[in-house]
Parts: C-alpha cells; sequence; structure tokens
C-alpha cells in the first residue's frame, strides 16, 4: 500500500499548506536543525513531560519523543473535520442520554440489546440519572485517520477520560520557543488558550445549586499513574486545585475538599479517575482513589462529574461500528466522518472471515487502549497470528477487527534527514453551552519505519499540529 504523504505525494509536488515552511526548512542548517532537536528534548526533560509504561520490569517515567516537523492543516481542512467532528459529538451525547433513559435506539433495531446490557462498560447505575445541563461527555478525544487528500476517517471515539491534551499544548510552547522565527512568518491557530477554554466549559456545565463562579477540582488518582504530569498540568494552567480521593468527602449533601480552613465545597470536578474506582459505597468497595456516597451527591445534582459515569460505553470498540447508524439515528443526517469498516467478532459469520484474513487485518481488543492487546496481522509472525487465533476463538466478543489502511504520513527529522512516517491526529472536543474545538490537536507519529502503531507506550512520539489561519 502506497501512503498518502501529507507534505508532498507521489502524484504531486509541495503541498499548498507546507508551502512557506518548506520556503523556511530550505533555509536552515541541517546541524542547526539536529541541534534544536536536543533542545526539544532538554526542554521535555526539565519540565518533566514524561509518562510511565505498566508492566515493564522497572518501568520509569519515560520522554515523550517529540518531533519538530509540524504537522500542517489548511484552514479549510480543518473547517471540513470539525463539523464532522461536531455532528459525531453531538451523536455520542444523545446517544449516552438514550440508553440511560429511554433507550429508543434499543426499540428501534438499530442497536442489539446485548451489546449494551451485557458490556461491562455501561452502567445501571446511571439508568435515569440526568446530569447538570444534560451534558455526559464533556471532553472528547476523537482519534482521526488520513487515507488521502480529502480521505479523513474516525478511528476511535475517547469519551471517558481522553488524555494527551498537555502535549498537544507543551508541543506548540516548544516549537514557539525553539523557533520564534518561524511563527511569524506562517499565521498558525493557537491551542495554548486549551486550558481557558476547558475552565469555562467546565463552569457552564455546573449545578443549579452552584454558586456565581462554581468551584472546580481536578480528582487525580495520584503521582504513580502514567497520566499525572496531565492532571497536575490542567489543574495548574486552569488555576484549580489538583485533589485525591482522600482530600474530598461529602459534607451536607454536597462534594468538599480539605483545605487549611477547612472543607470548601466543590461544582465541578474534572475526574481522571476510572469508574470503578471512584465511589467504594456504589462500585469496587476496595477503591481507596475515590469519594464515599460522592454518586448519592451526583444523583442529587449537587456536583457536576466530568466525563458523567457510564461514558465508557462510547469508547466500546463494538458500538464504534455502529456510529454511522447512531449519528443517522439522532441527527437525522449521514455521518460526514465516516468509520473504517469493522467486523464484529461475535458475529460467527464475521470471526471466521477474521480468522481466515487474519495476515491481512488488525485485531483490537473492543476494551482496549494505548496500543495494547492488539494484533496487526501483516507485521505478526506466524507463530505470533495462531496465538491469537486462539483467543479470538476463546473470547470472539472481546475482539474486532478492521483493514489494514495506509495511514497518511508526514515528515520527521531524522540523521539522514527528512523521512515519511505515519500519524493520526487526536483533536480535543469541549461540550457545554456550547461546542469548543481547539484548532488542531496532538499528532501521534509511528516513529519506527513502517510502522503503524502511533502510541507512546508502543514506541510513537507526537507533532505540533499546524492549523492555517487562513
Amino acid at each position: 500500500m502506497v501512503a498518502f504523504d501529507e507534505m508532498r505525494p507521489e502524484s504531486a509536488g509541495l503541498r499548498n499548506p507546507y508551502s512557506e515552511y518548506d520556503n523556511w526548512l530550505n533555509e536552515q542548517d541541517t546541524a542547526r536543525l539536529g541541534q534544536k532537536m536536543k533542545d526539544a528534548e532538554n526542554v521535555f526533560r526539565r519540565t518533566g513531560i514524561t509518562f510511565a509504561v505498566y508492566g515493564e520490569q522497572n518501568a520509569a517515567e519515560r520522554l515523550i519523543p517529540f518531533d519538530i516537523v509540524p504537522r500542517i492543516l489548511a484552514g479549510a481542512e480543518w473547517r471540513r473535520l470539525t463539523q464532522g467532528i461536531e455532528q459525531r459529538v453531538q451523536a455520542l451525547n444523545a446517544f449516552l442520554e438514550d440508553i440511560y433513559h429511554r433507550q429508543e435506539i434499543l426499540r428501534a433495531g438499530r442497536i442489539p440489546r446485548e451489546l449494551i446490557a451485557g458490556n461491562v462498560a455501561f452502567l445501571p447505575e446511571m439508568i435515569g440519572v440526568r446530569p447538570p445541563a444534560g451534558v455526559y461527555t464533556h471532553i472528547i478525544g476523537t482519534d482521526i485517520v488520513r487515507t488521502g487528500e480529502n480521505e479523513f476517517y474516525v478511528l476511535e471515539d475517547n469519551a471517558r477520560t481522553p488524555s494527551g491534551v498537555s502535549y498537544m499544548i507543551e508541543n506548540r510552547e516548544t516549537m514557539m520557543q525553539l523557533f520564534p522565527e518561524l511563527f511569524k512568518r506562517v499565521k498558525v491557530r493557537p491551542v495554548e488558550n486549551y486550558p481557558q477554554l476547558l475552565r469555562q466549559s467546565l463552569a457552564a456545565v455546573a449545578p443549579r445549586t452552584a454558586h456565581e463562579q462554581p468551584t472546580i477540582a481536578v480528582l487525580t488518582p495520584g503521582s504513580f499513574n502514567s497520566a499525572y504530569f496531565e492532571h497536575a498540568f490542567l489543574a495548574d494552567h486552569m488555576g484549580v486545585e489538583l485533589v485525591e480521593g482522600e482530600d474530598l468527602r461529602v459534607v451536607d449533601g454536597h462534594v468538599a475538599m480539605r483545605t487549611t480552613e477547612g472543607y470548601k465545597r466543590i461544582d465541578v470536578l474534572y475526574r481522571r479517575v476510572d469508574d470503578d474506582f471512584l465511589d467504594p459505597l456504589t462500585f469496587n468497595p476496595d477503591s481507596v482513589l475515590g469519594v464515599p456516597g460522592i454518586m448519592d451527591v451526583y444523583r442529587a445534582g449537587n456536583i457536576t462529574i466530568a466525563n458523567a459515569p457510564g461514558t465508557g460505553i462510547a469508547d466500546d470498540k463494538a458500538i464504534y461500528s455502529y456510529m454511522p447508524e447512531i449519528v443517522e439515528f439522532y441527527t437525522g443526517r449521514k455521518a460526514i466522518l465516516g468509520n473504517i469498516p469493522t467486523w464484529r467478532c461475535s458475529e460467527p459469520a464475521s470471526l471466521s472471515y477474521v480468522l481466515e484474513h487474519l495476515a491481512e487485518l488488525v485485531v483490537k481488543e473492543v476494551h482496549g487502549s494505548g496500543g495494547y492487546g492488539m494484533l496487526v496481522g501483516p507485521a505478526a509472525s506466524k507463530k505470533e497470528r495462531e496465538a491469537f487465533s486462539e483467543k479470538l476463538r476463546a473470547r470472539p466478543g472481546n475482539y474486532i477487527a478492521q483493514p489494514t489502511l495506509a495511514l497518511s504520513t508526514c515528515p520527521i527529522l531524522t540523521d539522514a534527514g527528512l523521512a515519511p512516517r505515519h500519524v493520526d491526529l487526536r483533536p480535543f472536543v469541549l461540550v457545554s453551552d456550547r461546542i469548543r474545538i481547539v484548532p488542531g490537536g496532538l499528532t501521534r507519529v509511528a516513529l519506527k519505519p513502517g510502522s503503524l502503531v502511533v502510541n507512546s507506550s508502543q514506541g510513537g512520539g507526537t507533532k505540533d499540529t499546524w492549523v492555517l489561519d487562513d
């Protein structure tokens, strides 16, 4: 498969969005650019931009590799993308509202009832619960891949606790620090105001009982969590408190945080703790990460939890396969952004096809993330495919499969010069009184030649994403 290169496609010369950047690049000394790569690494090291890899011996904090060649999107391309993203997040929130209330989409037969009822991410405790302002998923990271000039597809929806926005902001700040003259030549739309937009968006969905200036806090599992840097980063840049479960308690029907002056009521909690650990009185009784009784406060409408408990059902990759139907059911229009064709291994005919074509497909766990638990058929050995076949036969409902796409490429800087690598894009969407989409997002890049796996936990890196102000 020949991948579409976003800077220099084989079928044409330099694409227009890269024209001014290319002029600047041709003026640069190769040695200077190499030094700038080292400078960027030092900036990330000083700032502490790291992540942890679970399941590895001596799993120390790692720097996320950063490439200094930006990914550039024209303003017109971005406008088309945002139309599709807005439609999709509206449908996702309508879907969540529906399945926890009237379940009209199930009664209409558009989605199999067992896909919801038997799903571990579906929370019966949320049935009949309406979140403040009626918003379920306040922060969404929609993973998008590109296969051609105007061919964009949604790879997956991250509607529970999407991560990576801090890297998007730090990537931009690092680029502006390293190449201030470049930003004078190329007009790039800003992303650094995301924390302010996030705070505005969260304040807009505060409970009706909240004060005029709602108190917002970020709930983290603690410093050993792989995304702790981001939790602290967002709390600091929003100007709100970063709290752990032990800092919170229920006081007079409200959730309150411990301060030097006693307990102070919280109106909005941006939680980065999974559902199962959120309230030991409702979910996992052994959890020490959450707040005993917080679900009672939530049901009473006295706190906003972002994202709402139970939103993980929208991350399910089997549900993803029905997203075209979901979008049309709730918006009355065909999906602007398409899905990647998906085989549901729970269906016997699909399972048979997947087993026969395993060498050509990418197989994923329906609740998997981070690139774990998946098989990239063309890159796997015969022994690996045979072992994965046994997993599929044992638990077919745990997997979906998709074709191996020729993901678009963008150049990275290597010792030998520019070289193409496969990329995807995670735009970040804020949903409250209106939908806000920061222009750009996090571009993840597979740093190994030919690799299609962009996750940082699997050896991928990141790039600054530019949306031109045209």
